[in-house]
């Protein structure tokens, strides 16, 4: 049996919103097993644990680049919110986002190898990062990028720096521009129902059918119950399904907004700062204890 830390429980709570004594239990039910322990408390408690799930835990910027019908999303890491508001870093973002647009780097790697200077640092990408760090004091990380191209139109959103989206589109840009406004609020995981990643859908088939054999239900009415639970589901995660958050009615979905403009939304790339990335959890009194003790001993 895995030994079940103050500090598991503290992580477990700040990514689920859920009592600290519910924590332990699923955590030792989990044996340990941090995202076990998060489905435990999703069965046990509803939506709350795992909408709470998706909070933001690392720091840094996303950054656009849209130049007619090509576009660019870049986010870069940093390790504290301040750093994120440092003039460097923010133009170090940009720049990235505006190479990435003009010169299509095929992956992290070729990004670094492009050629830059900034801030008396280069000549590449990874010249500058490096001389960053060293200026600024802290890890900065280019995690990733996407690039938009195909000859769609493009609109985009920056929610300040922390969430980035763009749409590829035809019809009307204001449609597209809500719709970028849209993703950024409400997350979606795809464009449509059958784009929905194969992982999410079998993680939600497990969680709704083991939340359904709590209920003592037949066998067959416990699938019904699975299989509703995997189409609403599905509802609240794909863009064309969702409830447009500017409908009169709060009813019309997006896919029949965009069908009254007579516009089409092809594809659209969303990046939140940190997403899926775990914020450490610093022990401060421990930290500084530890540093004494160090002191003490030299």
């Amino acid at each position: 049996m895995a030994a079940i830390t103050a500090s598991m429980v503290a992580a477990l709570r700040a990514k689920t919103d859920a009592p600290m004594m519910e924590c332990k239990k699923a955590l030792t039910e989990a044996d340990g097993d941090m995202e076990r322990a998060e489905e435990i408390l999703r069965v046990k408690l509803g939506s709350k644990a795992g909408k709470a799930s998706s909070r933001i835990t690392a720091e840094g910027v996303v950054a656009a680049a849209v130049a007619d019908r090509v576009g660019a999303l870049v986010e870069v890491n940093c390790e504290t919110d301040f750093v994120a508001k440092n003039d460097d870093f923010v133009a170090f973002a940009n720049a990235l986002a505006g190479l990435v647009a003009e010169r299509a780097p095929a992956d992290l790697g070729a990004l670094a190898a492009l050629p830059l200077q900034q801030a008396g640092f280069g000549p590449t990408v990874e010249d500058v990062r490096k001389g960053l760090i060293g200026k600024i004091g802290e890890n900065i990380t280019v995690r990733r990028f996407a690039r938009h191209a195909g000859g769609a139109t493009l609109a985009h959103y920056l929610h300040g720096t922390r969430i980035g989206v763009i749409v590829a589109y035809d019809g009307d840009p204001v449609a597209a521009k809500d719709v970028a406004m849209h993703v950024a609020a409400m997350k979606p995981a795809a464009l449509s129902a059958a784009e929905v990643p194969a992982e999410l859908v079998d993680k939600e088939r497990k969680i709704a059918a083991e939340k359904a054999a709590e209920s003592g239900k037949p066998a067959e009415i416990v699938a019904k119950m699975v299989e509703g639970s995997v189409q609403k589901f599905l509802k609240e995660v794909a863009l064309l399904d969702q409830a447009f958050v500017k409908a009169a009615d709060g009813k019309q979905t997006v896919g029949a907004m965009l069908k009254d403009k007579k516009t089409q939304v092809q594809r659209f790339t969303l990046y939140v700062v940190g997403e899926g990335i775990e914020k450490r959890a610093d022990d401060f009194a421990a930290e500084v204890a530890a540093q004494v003790a160090a002191a003490k001993a030299t």
